[in-house]
C-alpha cells in the first residue's frame, strides 16, 4: 500500500476503496455533527446509524429523508441510553465505529468503559492518538496521548507505542520511527519517564513492537527537524523524521495538540484506542474539518484496526 501523507489522500483512498463503515452516532444533534454525516456521505466513505434521545429528534429525520439507503435512526429516552444503545451496536457488530455527537464526553465513556458491557477488552488500556497534516512537516505526524492518560505507566507506554504503530502501518507505513519525547536527550532519575523509555527501547530491540525504530529521550523539535539532531551530533534514524511522537504526560501532548491545531495551521484528526472499535470523541473546540478527518482515520482504521491490536 502506499504510504497516505496527507489527510485528504486518506480520503480518497477510502472512496476508492468503496467500502463504507457503519458509523454508530451518539445524540447527533449539533451542526458539527451534522456537517460531518453530510460530508462523509457526499464522499461515500460511510453510512450512518443515528441514535438519538427523546427530545432531540428532529435533524437525524432529516439526515435521513435526505439519504435514506445509509442513515438508519434509533431512539433512546435519554442521553445515557443512546449511549448504551450504541456501544451495543458496535459490540453486536451492527456498526464499525462509534461517534460523540452532542452527549457529554464522561457519559459516552461511562458507556464505553462499562464492564461487561462496554468497548474495553479486559485489561486494555483506553489510550488517545492524534494526527497532524503540519504545512512544513512533510508526512502526517502521529502523536498520544493528549486526551486521556495523566502520567503513562510503562505498561501503558507499550500500549500508545502498540496501538499508534499499528495505526501508521495502516496508513502505508511499515517501519514507523517512534520519537519518546523529553526536554532533553538525558536519561535522568528525576523524569521517571525517561527511566521507561530506556525500557520501551530495548523493548523495541526485543521485537515487541514488530518492524519500527525506537529511539530517546529527544525533543520534538529533534524529533521532526534534522538539522536541529545535526548541530546535536544525533545520528539516530529517528532524529529529524518521526513518525510518532510519545509524550511524557497529557499537559505536553494535549498542549502540542492546541498549539500545532491554533499557531501551526495544522489539520488535525483524532481517536481512542484500545477499544475493539475506533472511537472518535472530538472536543468541543475542534473545527467541522477535524471532526471530518477524525471520522475518516476512524473509517481508515476500522476492523483493521481490531485485528491488529
Amino acid at each position: 500500500m502506499e504510504l497516505i501523507r496527507t489527510l485528504s489522500q486518506l480520503v480518497n483512498c477510502l472512496r476508492s476503496s468503496c467500502i463504507r463503515r457503519r458509523v454508530a452516532v451518539v445524540c447527533p444533534n449539533d451542526p458539527h455533527t451534522e456537517y460531518v454525516i453530510i460530508r462523509s456521505l457526499r464522499e461515500e466513505i460511510a453510512e450512518y446509524l443515528l441514535v438519538v434521545d427523546a427530545d432531540h429528534k428532529e435533524m437525524a429525520y432529516s439526515l435521513r429523508s435526505a439519504s435514506p439507503d445509509f442513515v438508519r435512526i434509533y431512539e433512546a429516552p435519554t442521553p445515557d441510553d443512546a449511549a448504551a444503545l450504541a456501544v451495543e451496536l458496535v459490540r453486536t457488530g451492527e456498526a464499525d465505529i462509534l461517534m460523540k455527537g452532542l452527549i457529554n464526553t464522561d457519559n459516552l465513556l461511562r458507556a464505553v468503559l462499562k464492564k461487561d458491557t462496554g468497548l474495553l477488552p479486559p485489561g486494555g488500556v483506553l489510550s488517545h492518538v492524534a494526527v497532524a497534516q503540519i504545512p512544513l512537516y512533510h508526512k502526517l505526524l502521529l502523536f498520544s496521548d493528549a486526551a486521556v492518560i495523566p502520567r503513562p505507566t510503562l505498561e501503558q507506554y507499550r500500549a500508545m507505542i502498540t496501538c499508534d504503530v499499528a495505526l501508521c502501518r495502516v496508513l502505508g507505513n511499515e517501519q514507523p520511527r517512534v520519537a519518546l519525547i523529553h526536554c532533553t536527550e538525558k536519561v535522568n532519575e528525576k523524569f521517571p519517564h525517561t527511566l521507561s523509555y530506556v525500557q520501551l527501547k530495548d523493548d523495541a530491540l526485543r521485537g515487541r513492537f514488530g518492524q519500527v525504530l525506537v529511539d530517546g529521550p529527544m525533543d520534538a523539535k529533534t524529533a521532526c527537524d534534522k538539522h536541529s539532531g545535526e548541530i546535536k551530533g544525533l545520528t539516530s534514524p529517528v532524529v529529524g523524521n518521526a513518525d510518532v511522537l510519545i509524550f511524557p504526560n497529557i499537559e505536553s501532548g494535549n498542549t502540542f495538540y492546541k498549539t500545532l491545531s491554533l499557531f501551526g495551521d495544522a489539520n488535525m484528526a483524532g481517536m481512542l484506542t484500545g477499544t475493539i472499535a475506533p472511537v472518535v470523541v472530538p472536543s468541543r473546540s475542534d473545527s467541522g474539518n477535524s471532526k471530518f478527518y477524525s471520522l475518516a482515520l476512524a473509517c481508515m482504521a476500522g476492523k483493521l484496526t481490531q485485528e491488529s491490536l
